[in-house]
């Protein structure tokens, strides 16, 4: 019986180490859902940086506006396929062509700048136009980058 209550004594004293170390962890509960509010609202900040998604109508929407605030003439907006850079990201290119006056060319590219979205401007090719409202017509690509999602399990 000496044994047995030995046993049990061994047994209550381990149980109650476990209940010692739930009450801790109760107790830092409110930190760790502090914590996982903090890196959720960190998180939406940087997929606003580096979306998961193209939102093609949402850019093309944002590009319109500018170019009709600014009196630009948009001839052209051509999405083209992903291509994946490494396992974290992907380029996503965007053709466009637009008719303009060379400062609100300027003013174009400075307000596309600011979108939160990373936009880089490559190959930009500027040629005069003959006559009319608008003097020159670029053609560049417009090149932003998508987060690649991990894959999760169900996926695999």
């Amino acid at each position: 019986m000496k044994r047995d209550i030995g046993r049990k004594e061994d047994s209550l004293a381990q149980l109650e180490e476990k209940i010692n170390e739930g009450k801790a962890a109760e107790r830092s509960l409110p930190q760790f859902r502090e914590e996982v509010r903090r890196l959720e609202l960190e998180l939406d900040k940087l997929l606003r940086i580096l979306p998961s998604r193209r939102k093609t109508d949402d850019l093309l929407r944002r590009i319109r506006a500018l170019t009709e605030q600014g009196d630009i003439n948009l001839l052209r907006f051509g999405p083209r396929g992903e291509q994946p850079v490494s396992d974290f990201y992907s380029e996503w290119a965007i053709d466009i062509q637009l008719e303009a006056g060379y400062h609100n060319l300027a003013l174009l590219f400075d307000r596309i700048s600011r979108f939160s979205r990373i936009i880089n401007v490559e190959n930009l090719r500027i040629s005069p136009l003959p006559r009319g409202h608008h003097t020159i017509r670029a053609n560049f690509t417009a090149k932003t980058f998508l987060y690649n999602e991990p894959e999760t399990e169900e996926e695999l």
